[in-house]
């Protein structure tokens, strides 16, 4: 993982990518006046002898772009650290900065495109580009992976394109088991375009990771 990790943060495939994410560090907002943005690839975060995986979209251009920590700095980020505080699998239940003390206990967290994309929407050559890194942190966190987690359909659709299989439609909630021991468990990103509007509520987020803890659970078998 620690030689993924540099290789991601040294990443410039993506001509477009690499210019936006540059481009928001040069001029960011006024709320983030002064902050040293990170500005390069973003690698994943997280317990390295997972079983949960999370697999996000991309760095948000204020979030991990700016920080250098997946879904830390905005409110994506304040909705998934504090569901998994709630569930016991964070030590505390924001994420503001790479050293703040944030510690996680069986999940790793990384997305589908490692820069901040214009808009939000990466290419598919952008999606193409980036795939090699999930194929490698797949293959580190195989052995004990019990439960993925894809947030919304692109996030959904890398993960079928990982595991070679073509999985049922999209739905919050929906649950797949490709193989026995796996279940890939699909959840709507917490974006605020999910979380504003009401289509995904605070309730049916956190039930998502209540639901990992009985996968985990189940996993163990009885005690």
């Amino acid at each position: 993982m620690e030689a993924l990790e540099k290789v991601i943060r040294a990443c410039e495939k993506c001509e477009r990518l690499v210019a936006h994410r540059q481009a928001v560090a040069r001029k960011p907002p006024r709320r983030w006046a002064g902050w040293v943005y990170w500005a390069r690839g973003v690698p994943g975060f997280g317990d390295p002898e997972a079983r949960v995986w999370v697999v996000g979209l991309a760095p948000a251009a204020h979030g991990a772009n700016r920080t250098g920590r997946m879904f830390t700095g905005d409110s994506s980020g304040d909705w998934l650290y504090r569901a998994l505080y709630e569930t016991g699998f964070a030590n505390q239940p924001t994420s503001t900065h790479r050293e703040d003390g944030l510690a996680l206990k069986e999940v790793f967290i990384s997305a589908v495109v490692r820069c901040a994309p214009p808009d939000n929407r990466p290419l598919a050559a952008e999606l193409a580009a980036c795939f090699p890194y999930l194929e490698q942190e797949w293959e580190a966190l195989r052995p004990r992976l019990r439960v993925v987690v894809p947030l919304g359909h692109v996030a959904y659709q890398q993960v079928q394109r990982l595991l070679r299989q073509k999985g049922p439609p999209f739905g919050h909630g929906v649950e797949w088991q490709p193989w026995p021991g796996l279940t890939v468990l699909l959840s709507y990103h917490p974006s605020q375009q999910n979380t504003r509007t009401g289509r995904l509520k605070w309730e049916a987020w956190k039930g998502i990771f209540v639901r990992v803890q009985a996968l985990l659970s189940q996993a163990e078998g009885p005690s």
